[in-house]
Protein backbone atom coordinates (compact mmCIF):
# COMPACT_ATOMS: atom_id res chain seq x y z
CA UNK A 1 0.00 0.00 0.00
CA UNK A 2 1.38 3.96 -0.69
CA UNK A 3 -0.29 6.64 0.32
CA UNK A 4 -0.27 9.23 -2.47
CA UNK A 5 3.06 9.27 -3.06
CA UNK A 6 4.42 7.32 -5.76
CA UNK A 7 7.94 5.89 -5.80
CA UNK A 8 10.51 6.87 -7.99
CA UNK A 9 10.51 5.91 -11.58
CA UNK A 10 6.62 4.79 -11.16
CA UNK A 11 3.64 5.12 -13.53
CA UNK A 12 0.65 6.77 -12.06
CA UNK A 13 -2.47 6.41 -13.66
CA UNK A 14 -5.67 7.50 -11.59
CA UNK A 15 -4.74 6.15 -8.73
CA UNK A 16 -3.17 3.38 -9.83
CA UNK A 17 0.80 2.97 -9.56
CA UNK A 18 2.67 0.46 -11.62
CA UNK A 19 5.76 -0.16 -9.38
CA UNK A 20 9.47 -0.21 -11.57
CA UNK A 21 9.32 -4.47 -10.74
CA UNK A 22 5.91 -4.49 -12.72
CA UNK A 23 3.48 -5.02 -9.55
CA UNK A 24 0.33 -3.20 -9.54
CA UNK A 25 0.26 -0.91 -6.40
CA UNK A 26 -2.99 0.73 -5.22
CA UNK A 27 -2.93 3.95 -3.42
CA UNK A 28 -4.81 5.06 0.39
CA UNK A 29 -7.02 7.06 -1.82
CA UNK A 30 -7.98 4.42 -3.91
CA UNK A 31 -8.43 1.74 -1.67
CA UNK A 32 -10.79 4.08 -0.10
CA UNK A 33 -13.04 5.03 -3.16
CA UNK A 34 -13.50 0.53 -3.42
CA UNK A 35 -14.38 0.87 0.05
CA UNK A 36 -17.47 3.27 -0.27
CA UNK A 37 -18.38 1.64 -3.55
CA UNK A 38 -18.44 -1.64 -1.41
CA UNK A 39 -20.50 -0.01 1.30
CA UNK A 40 -23.28 1.65 -1.24
CA UNK A 41 -23.68 -1.96 -2.38
CA UNK A 42 -24.44 -3.79 0.73
CA UNK A 43 -26.42 -1.21 1.46
CA UNK A 44 -28.54 -1.47 -1.84
CA UNK A 45 -29.05 -4.68 -1.91
CA UNK A 46 -30.39 -4.65 2.02
CA UNK A 47 -32.94 -2.16 0.76
CA UNK A 48 -35.39 -4.44 -1.02
CA UNK A 49 -36.06 -5.96 2.51
CA UNK A 50 -36.11 -2.99 4.12
CA UNK A 51 -38.79 -1.62 2.00
CA UNK A 52 -40.85 -5.10 2.28
CA UNK A 53 -40.80 -4.75 6.33
CA UNK A 54 -42.01 -1.30 6.83
CA UNK A 55 -44.71 -2.43 4.16
CA UNK A 56 -45.01 -4.66 6.36
CA UNK A 57 -45.19 -3.45 9.51
CA UNK A 58 -47.55 -0.53 7.80
CA UNK A 59 -49.82 -3.64 7.18
CA UNK A 60 -49.89 -4.57 10.66
CA UNK A 61 -50.70 -1.39 12.33
CA UNK A 62 -53.67 -1.59 9.96
CA UNK A 63 -52.41 1.88 7.59
CA UNK A 64 -52.99 0.12 4.48
CA UNK A 65 -52.85 3.51 2.55
CA UNK A 66 -49.29 3.81 2.89
CA UNK A 67 -48.76 -0.08 2.90
CA UNK A 68 -49.78 -0.01 -0.30
CA UNK A 69 -47.66 2.69 -1.20
CA UNK A 70 -45.04 0.80 -0.57
CA UNK A 71 -45.89 -2.35 -1.87
CA UNK A 72 -46.66 -0.47 -5.42
CA UNK A 73 -43.20 0.97 -5.21
CA UNK A 74 -41.67 -2.49 -4.70
CA UNK A 75 -43.47 -4.11 -7.29
CA UNK A 76 -40.67 -3.21 -9.68
CA UNK A 77 -37.97 -4.54 -8.30
CA UNK A 78 -39.38 -8.10 -6.96
CA UNK A 79 -36.25 -10.04 -9.05
CA UNK A 80 -34.60 -9.13 -6.16
CA UNK A 81 -36.71 -10.95 -3.35
CA UNK A 82 -35.94 -14.49 -2.76
CA UNK A 83 -38.66 -17.31 -2.53
CA UNK A 84 -40.29 -16.40 0.47
CA UNK A 85 -39.84 -12.57 -0.09
CA UNK A 86 -41.94 -12.99 -3.15
CA UNK A 87 -44.40 -14.77 -1.35
CA UNK A 88 -44.49 -12.42 1.59
CA UNK A 89 -44.63 -9.64 -0.93
CA UNK A 90 -47.38 -11.17 -2.55
CA UNK A 91 -49.40 -12.20 0.68
CA UNK A 92 -49.27 -8.85 2.30
CA UNK A 93 -49.84 -7.22 -1.48
CA UNK A 94 -53.16 -9.01 -2.07
CA UNK A 95 -54.49 -8.71 1.59
CA UNK A 96 -53.70 -4.99 1.89
CA UNK A 97 -55.71 -5.06 -1.79
CA UNK A 98 -58.42 -7.15 -0.27
CA UNK A 99 -58.56 -4.39 3.21
CA UNK A 100 -58.31 -1.22 1.16
CA UNK A 101 -61.22 -2.64 -1.47
CA UNK A 102 -59.44 -3.62 -4.88
CA UNK A 103 -60.97 -7.06 -4.85
CA UNK A 104 -60.05 -8.11 -8.76
CA UNK A 105 -56.36 -6.82 -7.60
CA UNK A 106 -56.10 -8.61 -4.03
CA UNK A 107 -57.26 -11.95 -6.20
CA UNK A 108 -54.50 -12.00 -8.58
CA UNK A 109 -52.04 -11.55 -5.71
CA UNK A 110 -53.04 -13.91 -3.42
CA UNK A 111 -53.28 -16.34 -6.11
CA UNK A 112 -49.68 -15.73 -7.01
CA UNK A 113 -48.96 -15.89 -3.30
CA UNK A 114 -50.71 -19.50 -3.40
CA UNK A 115 -48.82 -20.56 -6.03
CA UNK A 116 -45.50 -19.68 -4.73
CA UNK A 117 -46.57 -21.44 -1.48
CA UNK A 118 -47.46 -24.84 -3.05
CA UNK A 119 -44.37 -24.78 -4.45
CA UNK A 120 -42.42 -24.02 -1.60
CA UNK A 121 -44.68 -25.22 1.69
CA UNK A 122 -42.38 -23.45 4.16
CA UNK A 123 -42.51 -19.80 2.29
CA UNK A 124 -45.59 -18.03 4.45
CA UNK A 125 -46.53 -18.83 7.96
CA UNK A 126 -49.37 -21.20 9.23
CA UNK A 127 -51.64 -18.65 10.14
CA UNK A 128 -51.03 -16.37 6.89
CA UNK A 129 -51.60 -19.88 5.28
CA UNK A 130 -55.17 -20.18 6.79
CA UNK A 131 -56.02 -16.47 6.15
CA UNK A 132 -54.77 -16.68 2.62
CA UNK A 133 -57.01 -20.37 1.69
CA UNK A 134 -60.08 -18.24 3.48
CA UNK A 135 -59.96 -15.09 1.42
CA UNK A 136 -58.68 -16.45 -1.88
CA UNK A 137 -61.94 -19.02 -1.56
CA UNK A 138 -64.32 -16.03 -0.55
CA UNK A 139 -62.86 -14.08 -3.46
CA UNK A 140 -62.67 -16.68 -6.32
CA UNK A 141 -66.41 -17.86 -4.94
CA UNK A 142 -67.30 -14.21 -6.04
CA UNK A 143 -65.88 -15.02 -9.69
CA UNK A 144 -67.34 -17.93 -10.07
CA UNK A 145 -70.86 -16.77 -9.10
CA UNK A 146 -70.87 -13.90 -10.73
CA UNK A 147 -67.65 -12.94 -12.73
CA UNK A 148 -65.25 -10.61 -12.33
CA UNK A 149 -67.59 -7.65 -12.32
CA UNK A 150 -68.91 -8.98 -9.14
CA UNK A 151 -65.72 -8.40 -7.79
CA UNK A 152 -66.13 -4.41 -8.80
CA UNK A 153 -70.36 -4.75 -7.27
CA UNK A 154 -68.84 -6.61 -4.30
CA UNK A 155 -66.93 -2.97 -3.66
CA UNK A 156 -69.61 -0.63 -4.59
CA UNK A 157 -72.33 -2.77 -2.14
CA UNK A 158 -69.35 -2.39 0.95
CA UNK A 159 -68.96 1.02 -0.12
CA UNK A 160 -72.70 1.49 -0.44
CA UNK A 161 -73.19 0.08 3.38
CA UNK A 162 -70.93 2.01 4.74
CA UNK A 163 -72.16 5.35 3.91
CA UNK A 164 -75.26 6.07 5.14
CA UNK A 165 -77.23 9.64 5.08
CA UNK A 166 -77.38 11.00 8.41
CA UNK A 167 -80.86 11.84 8.95
CA UNK A 168 -81.92 15.43 10.00
CA UNK A 169 -84.27 15.98 12.87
Amino acid sequence: MVLDIPPPKALRLKGLLLSPKGLLVITFTWMRRLAWLLVACVAGCATYHDELTRGESAYEKNDHERALAIFRALEPDQSHFDVTEEARYAYLRGMTDYRIGYRADARHWLAVAKAIEEKNPEALPTDWKTRLGTTLAELNDDVFGGGMAALAEAKKAKKDETVKPVEKP
